[in-house]
């Protein structure tokens, strides 16, 4: 098959992973899903989304650092055609397709080949790449020419090009064997003496086969706690009945869909907090009567203003993280939400601007 005859039959067992820490890439082996265990970035709870399955939060049952591997347990669909692991010798200079999300570039596949089968790094295996991956391929599946994994594409070497490694097929298969045979979850493999251990068996982070202690284990029991001007704007958007969770792009970046209007949300290094809503673009006919409509409502408006930046309409709230308040803040994202909405509608509807074109949900 070629690249994109395998993109198109696969595509429903790709998983985009999104964290406050980043995003990666994830896909579907029988009930679970594989990515990287620096993706997951030591979280109990991810969000995940796919062709199939809208943003959602679902459960990190395993994380593996030795490996660089983690399963994540949801009830999904099963795809028409589920991906599998390979059961074949990879060889040098054999076809390889990588499959992820680099840079949010949602379902990118690059074709390269197997520079090497066996490159040693540490004390394991990875294969030599030259197919493009780039941050946001974390996690994603590298494929042979008949579509079957051989391997998940972990890491690059910075400031060289196309040097990608992936962690090989038969690796994955011993780790989804020993998870399995455990039939539980909540497992962290200890990186020094390699026991699958119980979340719940873990006191104060040590290992308890070797006493090693398990930084892992100390991330999920803390998980992601938000701070300063963050955490009030995450209160906000919960007091507006809003899924932080799900909202969340980053540490410092949250979307919001409302009706036809999308909001964004993002706190600056420099202390200004924008939240903004592209609205549409500016149509050929009747420029003139959206101008003044525009400056209408902004005499009527507070909290919010409209604004153009080349031929798109904006609606922004703009705010100094030492001026932000629970109650102001409610009130103004609250405005934004509902009036991005509705004035989306009048400007298309009665002064013919034009809908704003989306890359798909990522």
């Amino acid at each position: 098959m070629n690249t994109q005859v395998i993109l198109e039959t696969y595509i429903e067992n790709i998983i985009q992973i999104m964290t406050p820490y980043g995003t990666g890439t994830g896909f579907i082996i029988d009930d679970l899903i594989i990515t990287n265990s620096h993706v997951v970035s030591g979280l109990k709870e991810i969000v995940i989304s796919s062709k199939k399955v809208p943003r959602t939060i679902a459960k990190v049952v395993y994380d593996d650092p030795y490996y660089d591997l983690a399963f994540i347990s949801f009830d999904f669909e099963t795809p028409k055609n589920p991906l599998k692991l390979t059961t074949s010798l990879v060889g040098n200079g054999d076809t390889t397709i990588a499959i992820g999300h680099p840079y949010g570039l949602n379902y990118t596949a690059t074709e390269g080949i197997v520079s090497r089968a066996s490159r040693l790094q540490g004390d394991l295996e990875y294969i030599q790449i030259d197919a493009a991956i780039n941050p946001g391929n974390s996690g994603g599946p590298l494929l042979n020419v008949d579509g079957d994994v051989i391997g998940v594409n972990t890491f690059i070497i910075q400031n060289a090009n196309n040097l990608g490694f992936s962690l090989p097929y038969f690796y994955v298969k011993e780790a989804l064997e020993n998870f399995k045979k455990v039939n539980k979850e909540n497992i962290i493999k200890c990186p020094s003496c390699k026991n699958l251990t119980n979340e719940e068996d873990i006191v104060n982070d040590y290992c308890p086969a070797c006493g090693v202690k398990l930084e892992v284990a100390k991330q999920r029991r803390k998980g992601y706690i938000p701070t300063g001007a963050t955490k009030m704007m995450e209160d906000i958007l919960t007091s507006l009945n809003i899924n932080v969770t799900l909202a969340r792009r980053s540490q410092a970046s949250w979307r919001i869909d409302n009706g036809t209007a999308r909001v964004e949300i993002s706190y600056y290094e420099n202390g200004i907090i924008i939240g903004e809503t592209k609205l549409c673009a500016i149509p050929n006919k009747n420029i003139d009567e959206i101008y003044d409509y525009m400056l209408h409502e902004n005499q009527k408006l507070s909290y919010l203003r409209f604004s153009i930046n080349e031929n798109s309409i904006y609606l922004s709230y703009l705010i100094i993280d030492s001026s932000l308040t629970l109650k102001e803040g409610k009130v103004a994202l609250e405005r934004l939400f509902d009036y991005s909405n509705k004035y989306d509608d009048i400007l298309i509807n009665k002064y013919g601007a034009i809908l704003q074109k989306r890359d798909e949900e990522d």
